[in-house]
C-alpha cells in the first residue's frame, strides 16, 4: 500500500470525525444531553447509529468469516436482524420506550428498568452486569478491526489494538452520546457505501450472481471436513437438523444475536434520543435497509470468497494462505487479495466506522454503567458528577476492552459477540418486555427475573455449552470434566434457550406471588400509553 495515499486518506477521515465530534461537544451542556443527546435526535442520525451500534467489525469480519466456514445459512440472521432487530425493536420496544423513559425522565437501560419498578438495586445490578459483561463485546470488536488493520498495513495488532483504543476513547469521552450518534452517522454512511462496492464487485469478478452462485454450490464436494463433522452439509445448504452446528447456527448465532437485539443496553437507549413516535416509524425504512446490506453483504462475500480462491488458487477459504483456519482472517485475506488496491484504502475506513461506531457506544454504555447507574445510585445523589464519573468509567472500559483482547484466543470474533448477546437477552429480556407491557409486574418479580436469567446463563456457559466450558476451564478445574453433560444435543444448545424461558416464568410467577405496585407509579410510567392514550390526547 502506498502509506502517502493511506495518510492523506486518513487524515481526512479523522478530521471529519473529530470535526463532528467537536459539534457534539459544543452542544453537550447537560447530563440528559450527554447520556440521551438531549432527546431531539434526527431520525436518520438515530437510525444510522443504530445500525451502526448493531453491525460492527464483528459481523463483517467475525461472522463475514463463519459464513466463508459454512455457508450462506447465516443469511437468516440478516431476516432475523430486520424482523426483529429493526421492524419489532423499533415499533414495538422502541415507541413505549421513548415514552416511559420520558415520563420517568430515566438516562440510561438500568435506570429505566430501576424507574419503572422503583428499585435501585436493579439499577446497580443491571449497570454492573452491562459494565463487568460489555468488555467481552468490545474486545472481539476491536480484534476485528485490529485483524484488518495487522493484515493490510503490515502493522502490530498490538500496535492496532492501541490506535483505535485511543481514538475511539476521546471521542466519548468528551461529547457523550451526541458525540457517539453525530459520528455513527458519518461513519455508517461511510459503511453504506463501502459495502455496497464490495458486493457489487465480488459479484463481478466472479461472472455475475447467478454464476457466482452457481459455483458455490457445486464447490460443495470440497466443502471442509471439520464444517462437515459438526453437520454442515454445503455452503449453500443449510446445516443437518440437529447436529452440532445447526444447534449452534439455530441457538447461538440466529437466536442469540437475532433475538438478543432487543435487550441490547446500547441500542435500547436510542430509542430515549427522539422526541416522537414520528422520528422513529421514519427511522425503520432507513434501518432496515442498512442492516440488509451490511451484514447481508459481509455473509455472501464470506461464503463466496471460497470460490475466488478455489479458482485463484485450489484452495477454499479456510485453507487459503494467511488465514490458515483462523476464520477471522478470511475476509481480510480476500479483500487484499481480490479487490484493487484503491479498494482497500475505503474498506479499512469502512472497518474502521463499524468499529468505532460500535466500541464507542459500547464504552459509552459501561461508562454511564458505572457513573450513574452503579456510583451514584449507591451513593443516593444525582449531581453533576455523573459526567464526571462517566467518563471515569469510559476509560476504565477502555482499559478493561484493551487487556482481553490481547488474551483472547483466534476465531473468536462471532462467538463473544453471541455471548454478550446471550447474556443480555437472559438477564433482560423478560423483565424489559413486561416492563413495557404488563402494569402487573412487580418489583420482586423484575428481581427475580434478572437475577434467575444471570444465573442460569452463567452456570450453563461455565458448565454445559461446549464451547465455552471448554474454553473457560473452570467445569475442568472443579469437576475434573469438561462439561458436566457431554452428550448431544445438550452441549450445543445455546445458554440462551435455556435461561431466558426460565426468566420469563420467574418473572411472572413471582410478580403473581408478590403485592402489586403502587397505581401511582404505574401511571406515571405509562402516561400516555396504551388505554392512556385518549385522556392525554396521544402525545
Amino acid at each position: 500500500m502506498d502509506f502517502t495515499i493511506l495518510a492523506i486518506v486518513f487524515s481526512i477521515y479523522f478530521i471529519a470525525v473529530g470535526y463532528v465530534g467537536y459539534l457534539a461537544w459544543k452542544r453537550t451542556k447537560s447530563s440528559e444531553e450527554f447520556m440521551v443527546a438531549g432527546r431531539k435526535t434526527n431520525p436518520y442520525i438515530m437510525a444510522i447509529s443504530y445500525g451502526a451500534t448493531f453491525i460492527s467489525t464483528a459481523a463483517i469480519v467475525g461472522f463475514g468469516g463463519v459464513a466463508g466456514q459454512f455457508g450462506l445459512s447465516l443469511l437468516w440472521l440478516v431476516f432475523l436482524n430486520i424482523f426483529v432487530g429493526i421492524f419489532i425493536a423499533f415499533i414495538f420496544f422502541g415507541k413505549r420506550t421513548r415514552k416511559m423513559g420520558h415520563n420517568l425522565k430515566s438516562l440510561t437501560f438500568p435506570e429505566f428498568l430501576s424507574q419503572r419498578f422503583n428499585s435501585k438495586f436493579i439499577q446497580y445490578f443491571s449497570g454492573g452486569i452491562i459494565f463487568f459483561g460489555m468488555p467481552i463485546y468490545a474486545s472481539v470488536v476491536l480484534i476485528g478491526a485490529a485483524r484488518f488493520m495487522e493484515t493490510s498495513l503490515s502493522l502490530n495488532f498490538h500496535v492496532a489494538l492501541i490506535i483505535l483504543a485511543i481514538i475511539v476513547s476521546a471521542y466519548v469521552i468528551f461529547g457523550g452520546l451526541r458525540g457517539v450518534m453525530y459520528t455513527d452517522a458519518l461513519q455508517g454512511s461511510i459503511m453504506l457505501a463501502g459495502m455496497a462496492f464490495l458486493l457489487i464487485f465480488t459479484y463481478w469478478i466472479l461472472g455475475g450472481v447467478t454464476e457466482a452462485h452457481t459455483a458455490l454450490t457445486n464447490l460443495a464436494p470440497h466443502f471442509p471436513a471439520s464444517a462437515q463433522a459438526l453437520g454442515g452439509a454445503g455452503w449453500t445448504t443449510f446445516p443437518d437438523l440437529g447436529s452440532p452446528f445447526w444447534w449452534s447456527l439455530v441457538s447461538t448465532i440466529i437466536i442469540g444475536v437475532g433475538i438478543g437485539v432487543l435487550a441490547q443496553p446500547q441500542l435500547a437507549v436510542r430509542f430515549m434520543t427522539v422526541k416522537s413516535d414520528k422520528e422513529l416509524n421514519r427511522a425503520v425504512l432507513i434501518g432496515g435497509i442498512f442492516i440488509a446490506l451490511i451484514p447481508g453483504t459481509a455473509y455472501i462475500v464470506g461464503s463466496l470468497s471460497n470460490v475466488y480462491f478455489f479458482d485463484k488458487i485450489g484452495q477454499i477459504s479456510l485453507n487459503a494462505p494467511g488465514v490458515l483456519e483462523n476464520v477471522d482472517k478470511i475476509i481480510p485475506t480476500f479483500i487484499n487479495s481480490a479487490l484493487p488496491e484503491w479498494f482497500i484504502y475505503i474498506f479499512l475506513l469502512t472497518l474502521l466506522a463499524a468499529a468505532m461506531s460500535t466500541l464507542s457506544s459500547q464504552f459509552h454504555a459501561q461508562g454511564t454503567s458505572l457513573g450513574r447507574d452503579i456510583y451514584e445510585t449507591l451513593k443516593k445523589k444525582k449531581n453533576a458528577e455523573s459526567v464526571s464519573l462517566t467518563r471515569v468509567g469510559i476509560l476504565v472500559g477502555v482499559a478493561f476492552s484493551f487487556v482481553l483482547s490481547l488474551i483472547l484466543p483466534g476465531s473468536v470474533v462471532a462467538q463473544g459477540t453471541a455471548l454478550f448477546y446471550g447474556i443480555c437477552a437472559a438477564a433482560f429480556l423478560s423483565v424489559y418486555i413486561c416492563a413495557l407491557y404488563w402494569k402487573r409486574a412487580t418489583r420482586e418479580g423484575a428481581i427475580a427475573g434478572i437475577v434467575s436469567g444471570l444465573g442460569v446463563s452463567l452456570f450453563w456457559l461455565i458448565f454445559i455449552f461446549g464451547k465455552t466450558a471448554k474454553g473457560l476451564g473452570i467445569c475442568q478445574f472443579l469437576t475434573g470434566q469438561p462439561m458436566l453433560i457431554q452428550t448431544m444435543p445438550f452441549s450445543s444448545i445455546d445458554a440462551i434457550i435455556i435461561a431466558v424461558p426460565i426468566s420469563f416464568i420467574f418473572t411472572i410467577v413471582v410478580s403473581l406471588l408478590t403485592k402489586p405496585m403502587n397505581k401511582e407509579d404505574i401511571d406515571k410510567a405509562y402516561k400516555g400509553i396504551g388505554s392512556n392514550e385518549s385522556k392525554t390526547g396521544g402525545k
